[in-house]
């Protein structure tokens, strides 16, 4: 399996001073996520693409679309030098999937799907073949500070022994006791909020969530 990549969230960042934010983290992270919430799919909403756009890191950009129209607003992140972007199982049909994957990747992105705690992983059987990553939601989407449920590690341990060479991300209560189940369990990409962003020390906040 491919060494741990942290991701840090830009959602637990102070937008005040964004840009100081993101370069504090960038020389130890491995990605940058952007969490687009629509108040739709989920009830708050966060920020689209001016934000994403005012960011300036060398970090590759990963766009987690909470949004229940992913169809519509692809086309405008793709505008952007996004590296990833991954759309939720939830919002889409078995149909759409296939044209909104190679949409991601004709655009030179990669491209990945989401699964909420309830979702179980055979509802998105019909791409984990064709993916390039798999988002594991350890949260509810849309609410900070919940617990992480760690019955959600089943559909991580199933991909990993299906999908050997599987990015498999996770993402809600990512902490230094919860890290280490996630790689055990198999994920191999860790995304991080207040864990990283409230940190006194971000490096070191990144490198104990890494193993290190």
């Amino acid at each position: 399996m491919a060494d741990i990549l942290i991701t840090p969230s830009m959602l637990s960042a102070d937008f005040g001073r964004l840009q100081e934010e993101v370069d504090s983290i960038e020389p130890y992270a491995d990605w940058l996520q952007c969490d687009v919430m629509d108040g739709h799919f989920v009830q708050n909403i966060s920020f689209g693409v001016p934000v994403v756009r005012a960011i300036k890191t060398k970090l590759p950009l990963d766009v987690h679309l909470m949004v229940s129209n992913p169809e519509d607003r692809i086309e405008e992140f793709l505008e952007l030098p996004v590296a990833h972007i991954t759309f939720h199982a939830e919002a889409t049909t078995a149909e759409d999937r296939p044209a909104l994957i190679a949409a991601i990747r004709n655009a030179g992105a990669t491209a990945g799907i989401a699964i909420n705690p309830e979702t179980p992983l055979s509802a998105v059987s019909d791409v984990l073949s064709d993916i390039d990553l798999l988002l594991v939601m350890s949260v509810h989407p849309g609410f900070g500070g919940q617990a992480f449920i760690a019955d959600v590690l089943e559909k991580v341990t199933a991909a990993r022994k299906q999908f050997p060479d599987l990015m498999i991300q996770m993402d809600g209560g990512i902490d230094t006791k919860t890290a280490p189940l996630c790689i055990a369990a198999g994920a191999n990409n860790l995304v991080a909020g207040s864990a990283i962003f409230r940190a006194k020390d971000r490096a070191a906040a990144i490198t104990s969530l890494r193993g290190g």
